[in-house]
């Protein structure tokens, strides 16, 4: 039986607040060494910020960094799965959407874990699930014309 992601994922995520400015995601990743923070107010996830995020929408438009709102530069549309569902649907989620990293729900849609590629790979999910997910997100992004 597929194990259930409550049982492979990471849980006490670190997070940051919508209202924390840029520099303060910045350091927080830096610290962690992490590439994407969950965005929550309280326990209710509500974006992610990823390095690149921060990079494209906060210093390629040098922006200072000091004033701008993680709400400002987060991703707000963010894909999850449930604590309860089974690994490989995270998988699945993971290879279509390109994602490294899954944030983890409970029913109540409080944040309650992540899942890396790392977990999949590690936690005995088939290696042909995990070897189709890391191939997938790691794919180059077409060309936009």
């Amino acid at each position: 039986m597929m194990p259930r992601l409550k049982e492979i994922m990471t849980p006490q995520v670190d997070v940051i607040s919508a209202d924390a400015t840029a520099e303060d995601a910045s350091t927080k990743m830096k610290n962690l060494n992490i590439g994407a923070i969950p965005v929550c107010d309280g326990d209710r996830l509500i974006g992610m910020v990823t390095d690149r995020d921060l990079v494209v929408r906060v210093m390629a438009d040098r922006r200072d960094p000091r004033t701008v709102r993680v709400q400002e530069a987060m991703t707000p549309e963010v894909s999850y799965c449930f604590e309860d569902d089974d690994v490989e649907q995270a998988a699945r989620l993971m290879a279509e959407r390109q994602i490294r990293r899954l944030p983890i729900l409970s029913r109540a849609k409080e944040l309650v874990g992540i899942v890396s590629l790392g977990d999949l790979a590690v936690h005995g999910t088939d290696a042909t699930i995990s070897g189709s997910v890391l191939e997938n997100v790691s794919r180059p992004a077409q060309p936009r014309r």
